[in-house]
């Protein structure tokens, strides 16, 4: 009987997360797909109407300027990310002095929250008093920085905040890529003559492939989720100047009453993570057999 329920003892111990996950995020996706089938308003209906919610959300101008918007800001959060997260990782891999001090300051941005930190760029990024205020007030009156209440340049505000808070992330995978290559790799290209530069190009980062695939896929699943940030900062605005695709779907499930197109917006959002993800995964797993 001891070894009987020693036997199960792993299966019951995970049972209940396991329900758990297939009722919280399975169940509400699959919640989700069937009212996007709906003429659910301001509550779920079960009156089927086919695809004509994602014919409507497709033709509604709130979800072209939400998509665009979250191509600009994709493109500045993803390559900034990227870019900085690498140098920040090439620079600490470099062996300076402090270098445990560096770590933690540049990783501490992901201990805090994006409320937190949207409030603090908030403030940090406001006319009245913030950048600007503080520069007018030394004297400097001719300074303008009002991005984040200028209608083309508000939804790369959000991006600098997100940037701000994953680099350090990205640098932190980096600097895990880094410090896995072969020394001895390193030490031959030397003895050969090649140069720093030629080190990075030819040999480091080639090897850096599996990291750049898997900093990428995070960070595009950042992006797609996106909406503390657009919420504390600018609430959306200048008018539907920061509008991602998560807030064009709060709104129209619980401001505008259309669940039903609210639920297609986010299994449409769901679709494009999972085109990134599920190949990940795959590929991950192919890796796994290999080695």
């Amino acid at each position: 009987m001891a070894s009987r329920a020693a036997r199960y003892l792993p299966q019951l111990v995970v049972t209940p997360g396991v329900i758990l996950v297939l009722t919280g995020v399975y169940g509400f996706i699959a919640f989700t797909l069937a009212i996007s089938f709906t003429d659910s308003g301001i509550l779920p209906s079960w009156n089927f109407v086919g695809g004509l919610n994602y014919r409507t959300l497709f033709s509604l101008s709130g979800w072209t300027t939400s998509v665009n918007n979250l191509v600009a800001f994709s493109i500045v959060f993803i390559g900034a990310s990227v870019v900085l997260g690498l140098a920040l990782a090439i620079l600490i891999d470099r062996r300076i002095r402090a270098e445990g001090a560096f770590r933690s300051i540049y990783l501490y941005p992901m201990a805090l929250s994006f409320i937190v930190t949207g409030t603090a760029w908030k403030w940090f990024l406001d006319p009245g008093i913030g950048l600007e205020s503080v520069a007018h007030g030394l004297g400097w009156t001719a300074f303008s920085f009002d991005w984040i209440k200028n209608r083309d340049f508000a939804i790369y505000t959000i991006a600098i905040a997100a940037v701000w808070q994953t680099a350090g992330f990205a640098m932190a995978l980096f600097l895990a890529g880094l410090r896995g290559i072969d020394e001895e790799i390193l030490k031959a290209a030397r003895v050969d003559g090649a140069s720093v530069v030629q080190q990075y190009v030819r040999i480091i980062l080639p090897q850096l492939g599996y990291t750049f695939v898997s900093v990428l896929v995070i960070l595009v699943y950042n992006a797609i989720r996106t909406y503390d940030l657009v919420i504390v900062m600018t609430s959306g605005g200048p008018g539907r100047a920061t509008w991602l695709p998560s807030v064009f779907m709060y709104q129209y499930t619980f401001t505008r009453n259309q669940m039903g197109v609210g639920a297609a917006s986010a299994i449409v959002m769901l679709a494009a993570i999972a085109v990134i993800v599920i190949p990940y995964i795959a590929w991950e797993l192919r890796q796994g057999k290999r080695t």
